[in-house]
Formats: C-alpha cells, structure tokens, sequence
C-alpha cells in the first residue's frame, strides 16, 4: 500500500442519475418527485440549437421554483467545443442560486478542459459572492477522455464525479456499433461452437474506476439506451457495481427502480458484511490476523471489502 492514502469520495448517494431535457417545462417536477438520488437538467445533447437559450431560462427557473428535497442537482452544459458553454455556466452562476449543486461537463478530453471551467465559475462566485462552492461532474466519452482519464480525475478540488457517455465514446474510438451500453452483437468469443457475449465497455469503466478511486471521486456508468429492455439495463448495472462504480444514469423514468436495486446493498450482504466485520474483531482480540468465515478464509483485505458495504448502506438509510 501506498504511503499516499487514497482520498475518500463525496459521502453521498449516486445510485441513479436522471436526465431530463431543459426545454420540456413537464419533466423537472416529475423528476423532483422521482426517487432518483441525483438530477441532471440537460442542456446539451436533448436541446436543439434554436432551443438552448430558452431551456438555459427555464432551467434556471425550475431551480428556484422547484422543492428538489434532499437531490443532488446538477445541470449538464453544452461542450467546450461550441459557443454555447460559456454563457451556460455564466447564467447558472450568476442567475440560478445556492440550489445548484453541480455542473456536469461533458465531452471533457484534458485536464485543460476542466481548468477552463472551474476559472470562469471561480471568477463569479467571487465577483457574486456566492456562498456554496459549485461541484463539477465530467462525462468520459472520447478516445482523447479515457487517454487522459487520471490527469482528468485529478484537475480540480470541485470535482466528485466522472460518468462514461457509451454513445459518444463508441463513435469517437470507431467501434461498428450504434448501441448504447450493454453487449454487443458482434462482440463475442467463440467455443465448441457457442458464442458467448463480453462486455465492451468492461475496459473503460475499469479505467474510469481506478482514475476514480485513486483521485476521490464517484465513478458513475453512464446510459443504457433501450429501455424497453429492463434485464439488459439490469445485466449491464450489476456488471457495472461488480467493478466498482456506484450507480447509473436513467434516461427514463422506468430505469430509476432498476438502478436504486442494483446500486443498494442487499439485507442479505450487509447482514454478511458485519458479521465479518464481528468475526474479525473477536480475531483479533486474541492476537490473530484471519478466521474462518462459513467455510472461507477473511483476513484484513476483507474487511476493507465488508467495511464499503456497510458504510455504503449506511449512507443510502441516512439519506433516505
């Protein structure tokens, strides 16, 4: 182990991320009500061009207007590479009040990226005096983002959290599919005839993980783009909690339950989880380092794993 102790994420909920256009007045209080931990208004891939201004002015409004209870709200703005950006990020600061919790930067590629960002929010909350320090969340979703993953995941003391975008990500390194998360047709290993599906996305959520776990921040899968099909949404959840992240976006309504049941632990791995957590404390009273668990040795690695579970349902029961 390092003598550089790794830093400890943002101490809240992130079980599943709902997305909702700026420009529709009818979703921001459906999404209000949701039982979705965090909220993304969205300003760029949802929003025409002609639409943008106006959905910047509604989304101020239903900021202020709206009771989000105990969410995390965030607004994702357009890419550092059009002229819309810089005038998002200037009227949520000045204009949308201590509500705000985040802005989610999409597309980000550099460090660079981030640094332009956080200056210009810098720049007005000191000239507006605004009291609570805006947050950033930045979406991978690039061969230039997962190249430059942990430079990224160390840019700035604002940010908490870093999704994967499949979508954009998938045309920008090339891939011959126009899915959206989850398997893929063609990606498969072949034996005694069978075909048996991998996960092509394995790779870079592992990447955005470790950039993640090593720098402080919450790793977040990204969207899962048919949501008539609940069990692949599931499937690629659970593939996602496996590796480490904490929870996935939602771009429907119907993906909200699926993701807060995948990302929550279990009664039945919490129970489990502080039992080994007991067990190894009466271990050690006697001087000894492992103990047998249910047929299964647990040393003190386990009880790091038991000790995120825990804490990790303590969390979500606080919140709640």
């Amino acid at each position: 182990m390092s003598f550089r102790i790794q830093p400890t994420p943002p101490a809240r909920p992130n079980r599943c991320q709902l997305f909702g256009p700026g420009s529709n007045t009818k979703l921001p209080p459906k999404m209000a009500a949701s039982a979705a931990d965090v909220i993304n208004l969205d300003l760029e891939d949802a929003v025409a061009p002609d639409d943008k201004p106006q959905a910047r002015k509604l989304i101020i409004e239903a900021i202020g207007d709206i009771d989000w209870g105990n969410k995390t709200l965030s607004v994702r703005i357009n890419g550092l590479d059009t002229p819309y950006w810089y005038r998002d990020v200037v009227d949520l600061v000045e204009q949308a009040g201590e509500r705000l919790d985040m802005i989610m930067i999409p597309k980000v590629g550099c460090a660079a990226d981030i640094y332009a960002v956080d200056a210009l929010i810098s720049s007005i909350e000191a000239a507006k005096g605004r009291k609570k320090r805006l947050a950033l969340e930045v979406i991978i979703e690039s061969a230039a983002g997962i190249a430059h993953v942990e430079e990224i995941a160390a840019a700035s003391p604002r940010l908490q959290a870093m999704s994967l975008g499949a979508a954009d990500f998938a045309a920008s390194m090339g891939m011959q599919t126009t899915g959206i998360g989850g398997t893929q047709e063609d990606y498969y290993m072949l034996r005694e005839g069978q075909k048996y599906w991998s996960d092509p996305w394995h790779w870079a959520q592992t990447a955005i993980v470790a950039a993640c776990r090593t720098h402080g921040l919450l790793p977040v899968d990204g969207p899962f783009g048919d949501f008539s099909d609940p069990e692949g949404f599931k499937a690629q959840a659970l593939r996602s909690a496996t590796l480490g992240m904490v929870g996935k976006w939602a771009i429907h309504p119907n993906q909200i339950a699926l993701a807060n049941e995948v990302f929550t632990p279990p009664e039945a791995k919490v129970t489990e989880a502080k039992e080994i957590l007991a067990a190894m404390e009466e271990a050690q009273k006697s001087g000894a380092g492992a103990v047998v668990y249910k047929g299964r040795l647990v040393d003190i690695a386990s009880i790091k794993q038991a000790e995120v579970i825990v804490k990790q349902a303590e969390m979500i029961a606080k919140s709640a």
